[in-house]
């Protein structure tokens, strides 16, 4: 049986390396999303103000 060698291959700890890069930004992106009054409470009273006053 031959051993099929590619260039696009990457070994495990690689693959380990990125998917848990990709692991952390998905935790931070969801810790965001479900924290409303955390990002509510930062942000300005009156953002953009009423543009037909």
């Amino acid at each position: 049986m031959k051993k099929l060698e590619s260039q696009n291959q990457i070994t495990r700890k690689e693959a380990i390396t990125k998917m848990s890069k990709y692991a952390a930004l998905t935790a931070i992106g969801t810790f965001i999303i479900l924290n409303p009054k955390q990002a509510q409470a930062s942000s300005p009273p009156d953002p953009g103000g009423n543009p037909f006053d």
